[in-house]
């Protein structure tokens, strides 16, 4: 026992002694006017990277001046290096005309980048170098110049596999920042639209952006934002997944309070109804917040097509979802505790194609869905044209032999199939639906309908709690705003969707005009 408390203490000790800091990380320390001890002391920073490029050059013809340009190898276009720094330095005949007194006196007559700006310390300078910088140092003078020069290799403007749709803007998010960035600024055209860049983890120093419309979106969840993004002290942040789960309302609740899109489309229509949008360099993925439940079962194809089949591809949404989460739990509760809600007939099917069957209903709805997460997941991680053939011939090869070898019953099989293919109905739920499928099962192997409704209510009462960035999670409906119904079961016609939604709180709640409804012309 004291050994035990001992290695405790001992544990404690450890966590509460500050790190050394690694004499690696680049440390703030004004730069010298010798250029060769600036160039020492980056060397001795940067350390011996094969992709660290240092040149050393001179510039001028009437008092030649050794300079030096600092760049990291692959983050940075050698055409624009070329063109807007070296060959002007080098061989551009107003060198020789010009005196150089200041840093000021290259950056505004000489370089033609588009943008450049000073730096003064070594952190300055290699934080610059990570983001695609070229340096630019002058030998005589304590600052340097960081001359934007981006070019690193990208991913196209492709598609989202994830939210495919067949009305609609067919471009997604890539990996690179500055294009989504590009993206939704060509979506919203609008200079109240606002980028807040910030710049999170202390080995991977990721930017992260926000995205929000001034005068729509409520300055307290932009603060609210900022706060929890600046809490955050971690080494690496390397997708927007790190971001979810250090910044999220309930991080032990299986549903998610902060919503994810690859779509330029859908991430802009939320920034318009007043929400924010979290943007992360090396992923496609942009978070927005606040999250409402009633988002999953939204799509953007919804708002290009005429309300009548939305509408009712909306209702569907629902009622596949609640059949991905009740249907082995029904099932079980029926054949287990309530056949006389069976009618005869029915009954007397199940009952012989269940004949021989030696497990009970709740231990074969449980196996048949562990063996189709397995199939599921195999499907997805093996190679597309494999893994569809696994997912199609392994569901078709194992149900047909377990029903064959009197292992399961045909009914449960075909519960089963029916319970996937509804939990893909609705992607944003697919992951909770599985949680939530096995717990419903569990409580009707317990106690048929009374143990579903039990869940049901645990469940409903979760979700009343659950608050995202300070909104309501189950908001228009708890609590119920009547004004924000127009977009939860069903989806009016957008003439008559003239105000934002109330439950996220923004400052500016006229979407559009009053009377817009089309009417034919007066003969």
């Amino acid at each position: 026992m004291l050994q035990s408390i001992l290695r405790k203490l001992r544990f404690w000790n450890l966590l509460s002694q500050e790190p050394e800091k690694n004499s690696t990380e680049p440390q703030d320390i004004l730069l010298s006017p010798d250029l060769k001890k600036s160039l020492a002391s980056l060397k001795k920073i940067l350390g011996n990277s094969m992709d660290v490029v240092i040149r050393e050059f001179v510039i001028g013809s009437k008092t030649p001046i050794n300079a030096a340009l600092i760049f990291y190898e692959g983050l940075i276009n050698s055409q624009t290096q070329h063109e807007s720094i070296m060959q002007p330095l080098m061989s551009d005949t107003r060198m020789s005309k010009i005196e150089i007194s200041s840093l000021e006196d290259i950056k505004k007559s000489i370089i033609s980048a588009g943008e450049v700006s000073l730096v003064h310390s070594m952190d300055e300078i290699v934080n610059k170098c990570l983001f695609g910088d070229t340096i630019l140092l002058v030998h005589g003078f304590s600052s340097a110049l960081a001359i934007n020069t981006p070019g690193w290799e990208s991913r196209g403007i492709q598609e989202p596999p994830t939210e495919a749709v067949v009305r609609g803007p067919r471009e997604g998010f890539t990996e690179t920042l500055h294009t989504n960035i590009a993206m939704l600024r060509r979506k919203i055209s609008h200079p109240d639209l606002t980028f807040d860049i910030m710049i999170i983890g202390r080995r991977t120093h990721t930017q992260v952006s926000i995205a929000y419309l001034k005068g729509i979106t409520n300055p307290r969840l932009v603060e609210e934002i900022k706060r929890r993004l600046k809490q955050i002290d971690t080494d690496a942040i390397l997708e927007s997944g790190y971001i979810e789960q250090f910044i999220e309302d309930a991080p032990f609740s299986p549903f998610s309070t902060v919503a994810n899109s690859e779509k330029p489309d859908k991430v802009s229509a939320k920034i318009l109804e007043g929400r924010a949008a979290i943007l992360v360099d090396g992923t496609p993925v942009v978070l927005t917040v606040p999250m409402l439940f009633v988002e999953s079962f939204q799509s953007p194809e919804d708002y290009y097509s005429r309300p009548f089949y939305a509408s009712l591809v909306r209702a569907l949404r629902f009622v596949a979802f609640t059949i991905s989460i009740l249907g082995p739990a029904t099932y079980v509760a029926l054949t287990t505790y309530h056949q006389e809600l069976i009618p005869t007939p029915l009954l007397l099917s199940m009952a012989s194609a269940r004949e021989g069957t030696p497990f009970p209903a709740l231990l074969e709805a449980l196996g048949m869905g562990i063996v189709f997460e397995i199939l599921r997941e195999a499907g997805v991680r093996l190679p597309r044209t494999v893994g569809q053939a696994i997912s199609i011939v392994g569901a078709l090869v194992i149900g047909d032999v377990a029903v064959s070898a009197g292992l399961i019953g045909a009914p449960m099989v075909i519960v089963v199939a029916l319970t996937a293919i509804a939990s893909f109905v609705v992607p944003a739920q697919t992951d909770v639906g599985s949680v939530l499928r096995i717990f419903l099962t569990l409580w009707a192997g317990i106690l048929g309908a009374f143990g579903i409704v039990i869940g049901l209510l645990a469940i409903l009462i979760h979700l009343a709690s659950l608050r995202s960035f300070g909104a309501a999670y189950l908001s228009p409906l708890a609590p119920l705003k009547t004004s924000d119904l127009k977009d939860v079961f069903v989806r009016v016609p957008l003439w008559a969707m003239f105000t934002r939604p109330r439950s996220i709180g923004q400052l500016d709640p006229e979407r559009q005009k009053f009377r817009l409804r089309p009417e034919p012309p007066e003969d």
